[in-house]
């Protein structure tokens, strides 16, 4: 990637141990924020989705051009100054509530910076990866990293749930922040590393159209990509409503609320555990489409039952959607990093992450409307159609006929000699 030399085990460790801290922050966080919101400020469902919208629009305003910033500054220092600035958005929240002027526009403004920080963090780590393990130990290190944010969703938010039932929603927050902290001490300590850059200063604007044509024209990344985006959709109504609908329609308490949202976090654990046999036996692409399927059939048991029944399915349909998703996950993310061509990595991220993580918010809004008329759960029923289409794109692209992803280039050969 032309990154430099080696850097040894130890730069690993400390990129992981960072990216770890600040994951367990963020699963406390993510019990801790929306439960201030319905809790201390009374949100409605609309302003749910207006907290959920907030936090992931960075990737359709900034997206795009989040690559060419990555690929035009130094890594490390982008992803301390993203640390800090996501600490400094959750440390302004609770003195305003100590003053009685936390307001839903403060939690808004809050989800907004650290939407935009993590933007710029998030493509800056999964490029700064590649630069620090081999091209063997990419998918490993990847379903390792997925496990160990699986492992902090698990336990992040049933430990969020008891602190925020302890101590109130606010001062767990903190908790967050304190996270940011200790990953930009931890990041601190790392080589510095940039993105392999043209040797002329091209305009960004042509530099984001590159790598939007590769990834939309490529036969694989293209209909992964687009999958991906259906995953996320489901993924932002769900974050607008499970708090809502657990606190509003199942009548759980904070503890248990955080007990229910870690059950996400064993899926991930599962799904990261079980990523390399799967694609091993089955092979990448079909590996895919399978797990796609079982994706759709944790969306479809997520809203089902009431009472105790209601919960036993929100649990075991939490788990089931995250462990496809998360296997998904790893594997695209794994072909991107070693398919890309490395001068176009950086673009090819946040391409990638503009289209599916920016259909976060857009679904967070929709599903807040939805549900102020509907309700939650016949709101989470409606997703599951966007769920479907998780395995249905991967069916109508190439990829029905692969096993692996990497294979799509005998297809193209194929057809190559084919053509008169």
């Amino acid at each position: 990637m032309g990154f430099g030399g080696g850097s040894g085990a130890g730069v690993f460790w400390r990129w992981w141990a960072a990216g770890t801290t600040s994951a367990v922050g963020s699963a406390v966080g993510a019990v801790a924020l929306p439960l201030t919101a319905l809790t201390v400020l009374d949100a409605s469902a609309f302003e749910m989705g207006l907290i959920t919208a907030a936090g992931y629009v960075a990737w359709i305003v900034i997206g795009l051009p989040a690559g060419v910033l990555v690929q035009r500054l130094p890594m490390r220092k982008v992803q301390v100054a993203a640390d800090l600035a996501r600490a400094a958005a959750i440390l302004s929240i609770p003195p305003a509530w100590w003053l009685d002027r936390l307001t839903i526009a403060q939690l808004v403004i809050a989800a907004l910076v650290i939407g935009f920080a993590t933007v710029i963090f998030d493509v800056a780590n999964s490029t700064f990866l590649p630069s620090i393990v081999s091209r063997e130990q990419l998918q490993s290190r990847n379903s390792l990293t997925s496990g160990t944010q699986a492992t902090a969703q698990l336990g992040g938010p049933s430990a969020g749930g008891l602190i925020v039932q302890l101590l109130g929603a606010v001062p767990t927050l903190l908790v967050d922040a304190v996270s940011y902290l200790v990953s930009a001490l931890l990041l601190r300590s790392l080589p510095e590393r940039r993105a392999e850059a043209p040797g002329h200063r091209t305009p960004m604007r042509a530099m984001i159209r590159e790598g939007w044509r590769f990834v939309v024209h490529h036969p694989v990344m293209g209909p992964c990509m687009w999958a991906a985006t259906a995953a996320n959709t489901v993924c932002g109504a769900q974050h607008a409503l499970y708090a809502l609908y657990l606190v509003r329609e199942l009548h759980a308490e904070p503890g248990l609320v955080g007990l229910l949202l870690a059950a996400d976090g064993v899926g991930t654990l599962i799904g990261a555990a079980l990523t390399n046999r799967l694609t091993a036996r089955l092979g990448t692409a079909r590996a895919l489409i399978v797990t796609g399927f079982v994706a759709v059939a944790g969306a479809l048991v997520v809203p089902l039952g009431t009472g105790w029944h209601g919960f036993a399915a929100f649990a075991v349909g939490n788990v089931v959607f995250a462990a496809g998703v998360v296997v998904l996950s790893v594997v695209t993310r794994t072909y991107r990093q070693i398919a890309s061509p490395p001068g176009l990595l950086a673009r090819v991220m946040a391409t990638v992450r503009f289209v599916s993580w920016g259909a976060i918010p857009i679904s967070g809004l929709i599903a807040g409307v939805i549900a102020g008329a509907l309700g939650g759960r016949a709101t989470l029923m409606i997703f599951v159609v966007a769920a479907a289409c998780i395995p249905l794109v991967l069916l109508a692209s190439p990829i029905r006929h692969l096993r692996d992803l990497t294979d799509y280039r005998q297809i193209e050969a194929q057809a190559d000699t084919l053509t008169p």
